[in-house]
């Protein structure tokens, strides 16, 4: 196997880039410094789907991405050049939105519990479970829908249908009547709206059901496949998707490691609370990378500017944003996606709960009258900071939460009690509250509060923490010593496929924290301009705009589709939040002056008034877009390059963040700095292009200076030492011999200026391997003189 140094991830997709069309971008890809192709997942999947994770055949490459031959094509060509690939695997669960097009599924359909693959599937098979036992499917609009179904027999069995949705009947079953057709079945169709799921789901994803990995059977027969491509030679490693949704994800990655081998390079989609770390004992290389990318981020936002954010956040939505209003916030929209959204999963767990409890002598109350068990186990929930509480790194943790919501409601005495020993006897009711736990926290914290708060909206990621408004060189290079002394290969990012926005518009976000008073006064202007329909909203959305809007003078309306994605965005955004409108239930007249609102700032004098905030602004976006990508490239651990980042970029949240990529502009770009004799300014894409291939390259010469070397916080000395952050690398046995230097906090820099701050180069010659100049070492070097032409710089000592 390759050793992995630097990703980039593609998104496949049958009728976009597939298999072979990855083989046409592996020149660009070597020449850029890339050490392994990072591919979305890659088994077959649903039709139409854009983003393969909701897998319906474990047992091979998906016929749209080009099959196995296609995937045994790329692999060759990458070895060719030295190269290697990763594949991203959805242990968690499997797509049933087309229940034919999974045959496992649609075995369980036809033969209910007696399917050879019932026990693959997470079902509630219970009599309790709101189906008189059967299989429920959330898919009617409403009860009286059922009069909808019908009977297709065009085939060569007969096929029960609701408008496009298509189910089996059991041998025997057939009848004239639809209806009385259906209630011979070994599933349910109910209304999505009814609060009954059969199977546990992907948080609440109807169409994803949840696989038990915990049966050796199950993960023999979803691995088969991929161990084949490990131990053929075709991959080198897997990320793997939300391990935190099986029952025992400690034990599966242990399988997983015996598997595949001790060479193969594992990383985990493990989402860290704050103060959180992943556990020492799990055999992976590390996570995704989500805290990396918190913390490239907050070292370049302004925290002397949280007063002023605060208050324009209690101007415009009515709170102050913090990290108790956050808290407070996140617990109370936990436990009403308790009570909704995620009500089958939290009441399955409340029944095992009931069962696993040895000393639960009392039935559950009738429906509609409360069920004090519930709201204990509820309250415990949603008071949980992580995702989940049950490895060993958190032990404790679980016990402190019930003792505060003991403190808090005593009355709740027994009910915790009665939790506690169902929790202590590590059965069910102990697996399920764990799953829960972390659909609660995904679908309360990251798929609603992100969406109503808005004190500074770049914070407000996957694994972020909004209540640090920014964070300091010495925690920064604290965290980034850990990552190289105890993750030296964990995955590091600064985009991915669900980032709410790209690298580039949070850096540009981020700046506000600089100029909070500019800004409160270009909302109060724009707000008196352009009134939205919702304050709390508006000021959500007037960050993200400013974030994508054009810099470079260009009208905003003559931008390719920037209409529709800021339409797709702000009506994604407010049914998120859930406050005016919601999937769930949708309120037209409010989203209609939503989308008139847009149309008014595009149109209107907002716009003019946006753009030129982003004009003045811009070069410290891009002061800041540069420092955290060098940093990230450079620092410990594998940086994964997500697909078209390379140059600027102004994603937002999915779908948007998976919008084709324009290799041939990217070509281009890289023709043109291979050929240039000067460096690009700032404000030119290539500039950011320039940065990337050749710290990419740099890592792929000098592999030992980064994945295993060592880290050293550099300190600048002088007036304006505080506005440099940078790091030294090297072998891990030996002196630094890169310098990674980054400014930050431009715009108070720029009226002072670095005057005779110094950094310290060690003895020897060192180059810039971005700017190009040459520096005498064991000398102070004005910072003014590397700085001269950009705001970053990469040493290399010869």
């Amino acid at each position: 196997m390759s050793a992995v140094q630097a990703t980039y991830r593609l998104q496949l997709q049958p009728g976009g880039l597939t298999l072979d069309g990855a083989v046409d971008l592996l020149d660009y890809l070597d020449d850029l410094g890339v050490s392994h192709l990072y591919l979305s997942p890659i088994l077959g999947a649903t039709s139409g789907s854009t983003h393969g994770y909701d897998v319906t055949d474990t047992s091979a490459v998906s016929a749209g991405l080009g099959g196995r031959a296609a995937l045994e094509r790329l692999s060759a060509a990458a070895r060719t050049r030295g190269m290697g690939l990763i594949v991203d695997i959805v242990p968690n669960h499997m797509g049933i939105a087309r229940a034919e097009e999974n045959a496992w599924w649609w075995d369980v359909l036809s033969h209910g519990r007696r399917s050879r693959y019932a026990s693959y599937f997470d079902i509630d098979w219970d009599g309790d479970n709101g189906a008189d036992g059967a299989l429920a499917l959330p898919v009617l609009g409403s009860a009286e829908d059922v009069s909808a179904l019908a009977i297709d027999r065009s085939g060569d069995v007969p096929v029960l249908t609701y408008h496009e949705h298509r189910f089996p009947v059991a041998a025997g079953t057939d009848g004239p009547d639809p209806q009385a057709v259906h209630d011979a079945q070994h599933y349910r169709l109910v209304p999505w709206t009814s609060g009954v799921v059969g199977y546990r789901r992907f948080f609440s994803v109807s169409e994803l059901a949840g696989l038990r990995q915990e049966d050796p059977e199950v993960f023999a027969a979803t691995h088969r496949e991929v161990a084949d491509w490990v131990h053929g030679g075709l991959v080198d490693g897997v990320r793997i998707d939300h391990p935190d949704g099986l029952a025992r994800p400690a034990t599966y990655l242990a399988w997983l490691r015996e598997l595949l081998g001790p060479e193969c390079w594992i990383v985990v989609e493990k989402v860290l609370g704050r103060g959180e770390v992943l556990d020492g004992a799990l055999p992976v290389q590390g996570t995704t990378g989500y805290d990396a990318l918190a913390q490239y981020g907050g070292v370049f936002v302004d925290s002397s500017g949280a007063p002023g954010l605060t208050a324009l956040s209690v101007q415009t939505t009515g709170t102050r944003g913090d990290r108790d209003w956050l808290e407070t916030a996140a617990r109370d929209i936990a436990r009403t996606v308790a009570a909704t959204t995620l009500a089958p999963e939290v009441g399955r767990a409340v029944r095992a709960v009931r069962r696993d409890a040895a000393d639960c002598d009392s039935p559950p109350p009738p429906v509609g009258h409360p069920d004090p068990l519930r709201e204990a186990v509820v309250e415990v929930l949603a008071d949980m900071p992580v995702y989940r509480s049950d490895y060993p790194s958190l032990d404790g943790l679980t016990g402190r939460i019930v003792r505060n919501v003991l403190v808090a409601h005593p009355e709740w005495d027994r009910e915790l009690s009665l939790l506690a020993q169902a929790l202590a006897a590590d059965g069910e009711a102990a697996v399920r509250f764990q799953q829960v736990c972390g659909a609660l926290e995904a679908k309360s914290v990251e798929d609603c509060l992100f969406y109503r708060a808005a004190r500074l909206v770049s914070l407000q990621e996957v694994g972020g923490d909004p209540g640090t408004l920014g964070i300091s060189p010495a925690e920064f290079h604290l965290a980034a010593a850990a990552r190289a002394a105890h993750r030296p290969a964990a995955m590091t990012t600064l985009s991915t496929h669900d980032t709410k926005r790209g690298e580039d518009v949070r850096a540009r976000i981020g700046v506000l924290s600089q100029v909070p008073d500019l800004w409160a006064r270009c909302v109060q202007d724009w707000e008196e301009l352009a009134p939205g329909p919702d304050s709390a909203l508006g000021a959500f959305l007037w960050q993200n705009m400013f974030g994508v809007w054009p810099a470079d003078g260009t009208d905003a309306r003559d931008v390719p589709d920037l209409r529709d994605r800021l339409h797709a965005y702000a009506l994604k955004s407010a049914r998120e939040a859930g406050t005016r409108t919601s999937w769930a239930t949708v309120d037209a007249a409010f989203e209609a002056a939503l989308h008139d609102w847009i149309d008014t700032v595009l149109d209107g004098r907002v716009g003019h008034g946006m753009s030129s905030l982003a004009h003045q602004l811009a070069p410290h976006a891009w002061s800041d877009a540069l420092g955290q990508k060098l940093l990230h490239l450079t620092g410990p651990g594998v940086p994964d390059v997500y697909q078209g980042s390379e140059l600027w970029e102004d994603s937002l949240v999915d779908p948007d963040n998976r919008r084709p990529v324009d290799w041939v502009r990217r070509a281009a770009v890289a023709e043109r700095v291979r050929a240039a004799d000067a460096t690009p300014a700032p404000s030119d894409p290539a500039a950011k292009f320039h940065l990337v291939r050749q710290a990419l390259r740099l890592r792929r010469e000098r592999p030992d200076w980064f994945v295993g070397g060592s880290y050293t916080a550099v300190l600048g000395q002088g007036p304006a030492a505080t506005h440099l952050v940078a790091a030294g690398r090297g072998p891990a046995d030996g002196d630094t011999t890169v310098l990674a230097l980054a400014t930050r906090h431009s715009i108070r820099l720029s009226s002072l200026g670095w005057r005779d701050s110094t950094v310290h180069l060690p003895a020897g010659s060192w180059t810039d391997r971005i700017g190009g100049r040459t520096y005498a070492g064991n000398a102070d070097v004005p910072l003014t003189d590397i700085f001269a032409a950009l705001p970053v710089a990469l040493l290399t000592r010869h």
